[in-house]
């Protein structure tokens, strides 16, 4: 078995690898060709945390098989300079059944997230969309901003982030990534005014992003409320907006931004809520007019996981990057 931490990860599995990888898994998802059953969340505890796993099984000729995902988040990891996600990915050997691969869970995870929402930015985000807004400055709004600049030429980004301190780590980070201005915001709607992309990448229960803030024509990752119970953006914001989904059943499930709306009585309960990978197998059109508000709400998926664990695997043994472990005693 190979074990990679973070660092191999993050060299074996760069942004145009992931891109591609996790585009072709979502794809592959909404044309039936994955098992992935909804995530089994413990929690929260007193302290926050909460315990989720997630197998799945991806079929195809590359990057397929059986694959689980166990990952915790920890609030007070913040405090400790810590990622709020960790966990594990393990792949196992599609001949033998075993253990293929471990992987750092919170490397993979950062990774195939961002991805996931540059694919639902480029199928969705006007062809001209530049201007960022990233609304927290974390793990995932790093990332984000490293997948974004794949899909879209970026011509400023705005950040906001609860934390000065934080704030301006980022900062100084970002202005060596991105060929943009780059500045740090007071409050969100600082970051949102005029933006035709934003990313949402905290971890909060009380929303951040109101439809009053939103520019015609945006388009909107919402990533950071990936569990009940806690929303970035409003129920006015969400019915402002088309609304698409990594997988339907899991949105249906788990999400509230997806669930307030239609208790409010913004948006009806059979509200249409169509897949990624239904616009990339063109069975819907994704974005229709200049004017459309679009949000991609992303919960992620298991077999985006698995998926970026066997790519992984095998960019890993051709960098010859990683420990072999004898696991089959």
């Amino acid at each position: 078995m190979l074990l990679l931490n973070g660092d191999q990860v993050r060299k074996a599995f760069p942004e145009a690898s992931a891109h591609h990888v996790v585009r072709e898994v979502m794809r592959r998802y909404s044309a039936g060709e994955v098992v992935q059953p909804v995530r089994t969340v413990l929690g929260p505890s007193r302290d926050g945390s909460l315990f989720a796993t997630m197998p799945s099984r991806v079929t195809g000729e590359r990057d397929s098989g059986y694959g689980l995902k166990a990952v915790l988040h920890i609030p007070g990891n913040t405090a400790r300079g810590l990622p709020t996600h960790v966990g594990v990915v393990i792949v196992f050997d599609p001949e033998t059944g075993q253990p293929l691969a471990m992987l750092d869970g919170a490397s993979v995870t950062a990774i195939r997230t961002a991805a996931a929402s540059a694919v639902a930015s480029e199928a969705l985000a006007a062809p001209d969309a530049g201007d960022l807004a990233l609304i927290g400055a974390g793990t995932q709004a790093r990332s984000h901003l490293l997948a974004l600049r794949e899909v879209r030429r970026l011509r400023r980004v705005r950040v906001w982030n609860r934390g000065r301190e934080r704030g301006e780590r980022f900062l100084a980070w970002a202005r060596t990534q991105v060929d943009a201005g780059v500045e740090l915001v007071a409050t969100p709607d600082d970051a949102l005014r005029g933006a035709d992309l934003v990313c949402t990448t905290t971890d909060t229960t009380q929303p951040l992003v109101h439809a009053k803030a939103l520019a015609e024509g945006v388009h909107v990752n919402a990533v950071g409320s990936s569990v009940p119970g806690r929303r970035e953006l409003d129920a006015a914001a969400v019915a402002s907006c088309s609304v698409f989904v990594d997988s339907r059943e899991a949105a249906l499930r788990e999400s509230s931004e997806i669930a307030v709306p239609i208790e409010e009585g913004l948006v009806p309960a059979d509200r249409h809520l169509p897949e990624i990978g239904e616009v990339l197998l063109g069975r819907h059109p994704g974005r229709t007019s200049a004017a459309e508000r679009t949000l991609y709400k992303s919960l992620g998926m298991a077999a985006q996981d698995a998926a970026s664990g066997f790519a992984v695997v095998r960019a890993a043994r051709e960098l010859g990057i990683g420990t072999e472990v004898d696991f089959s005693c």
